[in-house]
């Protein structure tokens, strides 16, 4: 049956019919037996007097108009006395040299330019660094198709071996995500990478880890004073708002109005405009934009790019820490990290009375259910409340009765370096 190829028509086939195109000769979407609907292009070989056929795709992947753009492309070819289904076999070959000369590093490259810069992935920095320290020294130089299940697990076992598992795995989700996105463009290959290579569990990876009142007078006393003062200011302000590292160290001064900072949504990690009230505390710790061309509250040079360097710092205020309790025969604060901040901030919030869906919302996380769809308020002055709260009680922490004081040595300035 000769007639125009549209979803409805082809909709209508029966298993074993066809439809010739009307607009585009050559153009055939078939019934199989299966139930299956193909679209492809026929055509006669006149150097061989045979007829082919070039396989378009299947319906529901495909669709009729993006099929027949292919298609007539195809008979703009056969018009020129040319064979399409040869230039494609001949073009895939090409097409399959060329990528077995690409090393790993070249789709690495392609990966951060064309997926991850261009998606403007928050993780871009760290991805990019771990590609730098970890990937391309071990298995950089090798061609993509030649990248084994042996030189993956060769990779892991030396970043576990030499920092963590943990670290490995999150490398290990780096590269797997390059590796899909690479298959993706390159139907040649097929990712080494298989379920089972993580070496930690999820629930390993939880994380319960909360300061403990001694601990959050060490912390706030050691951010006071510390090196680069932009770092100790992002440090006491999320222990007062129990915001995340990237969402305070990335502030900008156009995000504070009226007293109240909003985080925008693509830097939110729900995806939704977070906004905050501030408190005195915390605008003591912003302060106020040192100049017009300002553009971010918390940075080491004057504004024009957010902190940078935190595991640095985070690495010289441990020292500090540290060296501030050997002298007070105390033992080295144990294993704890900036995101522990928000998980006691949060506990200190209960411990306060604050509503457990008022905290949660201070915490930005998004609520269940219909909820979620249809609870619009903005909880401004129930988020102040909670706050207000937090900071009442991290007062008393500071500042606790005599008797429950552990007297440390005087703090000697350890130098922390800056970026």
């Amino acid at each position: 049956m000769r007639k125009q190829i549209t979803k409805r028509a082809v909709d209508a086939l029966k298993p074993g019919e066809y439809l010739v195109d009307s607009e585009v000769r050559g153009f055939v979407a078939r019934r199989l037996p299966s139930g299956v609907l193909s679209y492809g292009f026929r055509y006669w070989n006149r150097a061989t007097g045979r007829r082919r056929w070039i396989a378009l795709g299947i319906h529901g992947t495909v669709i009729p108009a993006a099929a027949r753009t292919v298609a007539r492309k195809y008979a703009g070819a056969v018009a020129d006395n040319r064979d399409p289904l040869a230039e494609r076999v001949e073009s895939r070959a090409d097409a399959a040299r060329l990528a077995s000369t690409k090393q790993v590093n070249d789709v690495l490259d392609e990966f951060l330019k064309r997926y991850v810069r261009k998606n403007e992935l928050r993780s871009a920095d760290e991805i990019e660094s771990s590609f730098r320290r970890y990937v391309r020294p071990r298995i950089g130089a090798k061609a993509i198709h030649d990248v084994r299940r042996a030189d993956i697990i060769e990779m892991l076992d030396g970043i576990e071996d030499h920092g963590s598992a943990r670290l490995a795995d999150t490398v290990l989700a780096q590269v797997r995500k390059a590796f899909n996105w690479w298959a993706s463009r390159d139907e040649e290959f097929n990712s080494p990478i298989v379920r089972g290579m993580a070496r930690t569990k999820l629930r390993d990876l939880s994380r319960h880890r909360i300061l403990t009142d001694d601990e959050i007078r060490q912390v706030w006393s050691t951010f006071e004073g510390f090196q680069p003062e932009a770092y100790g200011r992002i440090g006491r302000a999320l222990m007062l708002t129990g915001a995340r590292l990237r969402e305070i160290a990335s502030l900008r001064w156009d995000e504070i109005v009226d007293g109240v900072l909003t985080v925008p949504a693509e830097r939110h990690k729900a995806k939704t405009n977070h906004a905050l009230p501030i408190l005195p505390a915390v605008a003591d710790l912003i302060g106020t934009s040192p100049d017009k061309q300002a553009e971010f509250v918390f940075s080491t040079r004057k504004g024009t790019t957010p902190f940078s360097g935190f595991s640095k710092a985070k690495v010289a205020l441990d020292k500090e820490i540290n060296a501030l309790r050997k002298e007070a025969r105390l033992k080295p604060i144990s294993d704890w990290r900036i995101h522990d901040l928000r998980r006691t901030a949060r506990s200190l919030m209960s411990r306060a009375g604050v509503a457990s869906d008022i905290a949660e919302r201070v915490l930005g996380h998004v609520l269940p259910g219909v909820r979620r769809v249809y609870d619009r308020h903005s909880y401004i002055e129930e988020k102040r409340d909670a706050l207000t709260r937090l900071a009442a009680l991290m007062e008393r922490i500071l500042k606790p009765s005599a008797e429950n004081v552990v007297e440390l040595a005087p703090k000697k300035k350890i130098a922390s370096g800056s970026r």
